[in-house]
């Protein structure tokens, strides 16, 4: 009998290809579906792609209220650890809370060059950040917004959670401030893809980011129409290109 804990179609995936391997991220609450589509195209285009599923995600809220940003940081680990037997060189791309942990890990482990999409380099200003452990106590869930994914497809399959856990809000402010502290050490080739109407990402986050960053090689790209979740969004296929040609430009 049948009994999944992992929400159908938001498994982790492996697709083997060539000598250079791709570790994908997904974002906070969401699943490893948000990064599958481009998972599938750069397998297809040779590489070895891996698709991690970030402790606590795709099961259910409170399970993700258990963990705290190094447990998600260690499955970053675990897909690197997995691919390096495998592959001769290993880039990083991760979507939100995935760019923000492919860049911490760009400045801890060896690595060929990093991709973060719409990634926040700050949360919005809220004085309920720096209590967010205590109240978390008393208010366990915060209410999502409803997706502003303009695919209507995409948008009907996509997998996430209804709810913020509140205390996972506070781990994800923690680690942003991780990100601060790591972005100087960072020296390895970079990306950044960014939306214009992002709603929840400014793109003047990336400017930020490419200001603090070690890299000398940084390139900004900024797409016009899409919502946060660039790798389902009807621009993705742009997206893809570009990761792409960053990827192949550097191997």
């Amino acid at each position: 009998m049948n009994q999944n804990l992992i929400i159908p179609t938001a498994e982790p995936f492996y697709f083997p290809g060539g000598s250079t391997g791709v570790v994908l991220i997904h974002g906070f609450t969401g699943s490893p579906k948000e990064m599958r589509e481009l998972g599938l195209y750069l397998h297809q285009k040779g590489f070895t792609t891996l698709g991690v599923r970030l402790s606590g995600h795709a099961t259910q809220p409170s399970d993700l209220a258990r963990t705290r940003w190094w447990d998600w940081l260690c499955s970053v680990e675990d897909g690197l650890n997995l691919l390096r037997n495998q592959c001769r060189k290993v880039f990083l791309v991760g979507l939100s809370l995935g760019g923000i942990l492919s860049l911490v890990a760009a400045a801890r482990y060896s690595l060929d060059g990093v991709v973060a999409l719409a990634t926040p380099y700050s949360l919005p200003e809220d004085w309920r950040l720096k209590i967010a452990k205590h109240l978390s106590l008393f208010y366990p869930q915060v209410k999502k917004e409803k997706s502003d994914i303009k695919d209507q497809i995409a948008l009907y399959a996509h997998v996430d959670y209804s709810t913020y856990p509140t205390r996972s809000i506070a781990e994800l402010n923690d680690l942003i401030k991780i990100l601060h502290s790591s972005l100087p050490y960072i020296t390895i080739p970079l990306l950044l893809v960014n939306s214009k109407r992002d709603k929840n990402v400014p793109v003047d986050h990336s400017d930020q980011i490419k200001r603090e960053v070690g890299s000398k090689e940084v390139v900004q790209i900024f797409i016009e129409n899409s919502s946060h979740v660039i790798t389902e969004d009807i621009e993705k296929d742009q997206v893809f290109l570009e990761v792409e040609h960053f990827i192949k430009t550097h191997i």
